[in-house]
């Protein structure tokens, strides 16, 4: 199978960067990367859209969106990409992107009013069909999530004090608005930050998380019953009008991160990191964060502890869980996925997207 190759790479790498051995409780902090590790291979995307949509199906399919009406497609591992916008999209910005295979997938936009739509194909963007275009000026969306190819949700900030969600059975293709009453109220300045297509995030049939900043905490919401009802915690994460939880990620219903920091260069990140095992009740500082603000994050499929992050200054890798990170790369990226045969990528700013191969 072909996931075992892209696995036993990601894995060895991985152990390279961090000096452990699988059986080790905690990695050699500080372990050099040396000549071997995790490498971002660049991939030739013919645009400089700024990419923060990102959906990998595997090791030659995958999706991204971005500035300027952008939305790309590989089929063939990333040597070749070709766009597949929707007509009419150029002065949108597709800030998320869900695929389920080489042909179906449901894009974002985000935007104050109209310019917050949903669209949706099943002929690999040959033709797209707007399933959604938000009509209150209030409102403005900023990711979207699936727990299955039918079932998903989207996220729009905060109106008359409490985050605003949209469900569909469909597949994308119709959205209803849900009720308000299961939702917490917000605090005076909490938003969800639309930076990498993860402040709302899904693990198995049922569970959803929200990413927040913006206020003096910055929050998790949860919600076990598909974004009917939600609960909320804070996290010890750094908050502010620039500064929040700007992603999460969850290796099942009980155990994550919250990942994220202060996008503004002027104002350094410090504990960019929170872990929980407990599904958002509580949320713990990583004994060891990344050195920066990062903006996307996502577990390594089949390895139960390793998860991806990435942001503008670099990358990193965590092999337990997300309390140890080492940096293996300092371009700048603004998201991450892994396919379901572990294969994974990374795309960002000036049409960045890259695969993870082993150095």
């Amino acid at each position: 199978m072909r996931w075992i190759g892209a696995l036993s790479s990601v894995c060895t790498a991985a152990l390279l960067v961090v000096g452990a051995t699988p059986a080790a409780a905690t990695p050699a902090i500080g372990a050099p990367a040396g000549a071997h590790g995790p490498k971002w291979q660049l991939t030739p995307t013919g645009t400089d859209a700024r990419l923060r949509g990102l959906s990998v199906v595997d090791g030659r399919t995958a999706w991204a969106g971005g500035t300027g009406g952008t939305v790309l497609r590989t089929t063939d591992g990333g040597r070749t990409w070709a766009s597949v916008g929707p007509p009419g999209a150029e002065a949108l910005q597709f800030r998320d992107i869900e695929a389920f295979d080489a042909n179906t997938a449901v894009a974002m936009t985000i935007g104050n009013g109209p310019d917050s739509r949903i669209y949706s194909t099943t002929n690999g963007g040959r033709s797209w069909t707007e399933s959604f275009r938000n009509t209150d000026a209030r409102a403005f969306y900023d990711c979207m999530a699936f727990f299955d190819r039918r079932n998903g949700l989207a996220l729009s900030d905060p109106v008359d004090g409490k985050f605003r969600i949209l469900s569909t059975t469909d597949g994308g293709k119709s959205w209803k608005l849900l009720p308000g009453d299961g939702m917490p109220a917000v605090q005076p300045k909490e938003f969800a930050f639309a930076a990498s297509g993860q402040c709302l995030v899904t693990s198995g049939s049922r569970d959803a998380w929200i990413a927040t900043g913006g206020d003096a905490k910055a929050r998790v919401f949860h919600s076990r019953d598909r974004g009917l009802t939600w609960t909320v915690s804070d996290t010890p994460l750094q908050s502010g009008e620039s500064a929040g939880v700007f992603s999460v990620a969850l290796r099942d219903s009980r155990n994550g991160i919250a990942i994220g920091g202060d996008y503004d260069p002027a104002k350094p990140t410090k504990d960019a990191v929170a872990r929980t095992s407990d599904g958002g009740k509580t949320w713990t500082k990583a004994a060891k964060a990344p050195a920066g603000y990062r903006s996307g994050a996502t577990y390594v499929p089949y390895l139960p502890f390793a998860i991806l992050a990435v942001g503008p200054t670099g990358s990193d890798v965590s092999l337990d869980n997300g309390n140890h990170w080492f940096q293996f790369d300092a371009g700048s990226f603004d998201t991450v996925d892994c396919g379901r045969d572990a294969s994974c990528w990374a795309a960002g700013e000036k049409g960045r997207i890259a695969k993870l191969t082993l150095r």
